[in-house]
């Protein structure tokens, strides 16, 4: 009897050993959860979904502009003189990011497609729509630490300024359509008050006040001069932007300029189209077909048999009007435009691989596009 009691009282005690320990690791895990604090934000958006970053001073200034004013020819597309500087940050991020983009080419491409619609209705340039990619991967749900949600990543009181509904009920800022427009008449006043398609940008992810406050503190209205007083984020996304865009319009363009780029750049192609125009009876003798992408006239006027001006007078402008991703009225005579057609896929292979070795910095990524 006294060995069955024995027993009992050991099994007992080694029970209540294993319950109070049990006890125990229930309250440090407690302990543990309730300790854990999430990170606190400077800047009132969330970190983008696609990740390159310039974590150090040196690498901002590595990157000062993508325009090389002093080397500028105006016979050469915008997208073939990135300044040189601005290489390594294009080729990290398209090496990153390559593969995630072109899926997103085609599974995004109804929600592009709405956005270019919002955006031309809104005398926007369509390639903004790349500002929702970086924000938010096109994910509608999304939510930030801040509390920007949607495609767009906007902010309550910004969601409600501009006609959408949000409250304990219904949230607009997740509704592609209404959100676009929302954030179409946000860019519209950013670029108002700026000029500057990436001082929109950056205002859009760090709030003009922040912009305005750099543009004060530097003295200067360029971004890669007043960048230095912004946050690190702010930087970054507007990096991404044009990273973005480079990677998906396979160059740069309006939007990624500053102001001051674009004004040099626009005045260069007015220029080049106030050449002399053929004679009606030459334009009736000649055919025209729509193209867009990469070509190269030297490559083209070669294959053809033309000399590179006569390309030029039945088609002024041409590489620099595709450089901006719009598509270009092709004029050819008659005869040489069947041979056009025939050869037109290889006449755009040739034309990229010329570009690519034009920058040789970059070509290891660009063939994997």
């Amino acid at each position: 009897m006294k060995g069955v009691l024995t027993t009992k009282i050991t099994t007992w005690v080694s029970a209540t050993s294993r319950i109070f320990s049990g006890v125990v690791l229930l309250v440090l895990l407690f302990v543990s959860l309730v300790s854990f604090k999430h990170p606190k934000k400077n800047v009132k958006k969330s970190q983008t979904m696609i990740a390159v970053t310039d974590t150090t001073d040196a690498a901002d200034k590595q990157f000062p502009s993508l325009f090389n004013a002093s080397n500028y020819d105006p016979s050469k597309p915008y997208m073939a003189q990135l300044n040189p500087k601005a290489v390594p940050f294009v080729q990290a991020y398209i090496e990153k990011n390559r593969r995630m983009l072109e899926q997103m080419k085609e599974w995004g491409k109804p929600y592009f497609d709405l956005y270019d619609r919002v955006l031309r209705d809104n005398d926007l340039p369509v390639e903004l729509k790349y500002l929702s990619v970086i924000e938010s991967h096109l994910r509608s749900g999304l939510t930030s630490y801040a509390g920007a949600v949607g495609p767009w990543q906007m902010m309550p009181e910004e969601a409600r300024r501009w006609g959408l509904k949000v409250n304990s009920k219904v949230d607009e800022r997740k509704d592609f359509v209404k959100s676009t427009a929302a954030a179409a008449q946000l860019l519209k006043a950013l670029y108002a008050d700026f000029g500057d398609w990436l001082l929109v940008i950056a205002a859009y992810n760090a709030g003009p006040n922040r912009v305005k406050s750099a543009i004060k503190k530097s003295g200067s209205t360029d971004f890669w001069v007043l960048q230095a007083y912004l946050p690190n984020e702010t930087r970054n996304h507007v990096k991404k932007f044009i990273g973005t865009h480079y990677l998906m319009e396979g160059g740069a363009g309006w939007t990624t300029m500053t102001a001051a780029e674009t004004n040099m750049h626009k005045a260069n192609v007015a220029g080049i189209l106030q050449q002399p125009m053929l004679t009606n009876a030459a334009l009736a003798q000649t055919a025209v077909v729509a193209v867009k992408g990469r070509f190269k006239a030297s490559v083209i006027a070669k294959t053809l048999g033309m000399s590179l001006s006569e390309f030029q007078q039945y088609n002024p402008g041409f590489e620099q009007l595709l450089a901006q991703g719009k598509p270009y009225q092709l004029r050819l005579p008659e005869g040489k435009m069947s041979l056009f057609q025939q050869k037109r896929s290889d006449i755009l292979q040739e034309s990229v691989q010329v570009m690519l070795a034009a920058q040789p910095n970059i070509a290891t990524s660009a063939n994997k596009m």
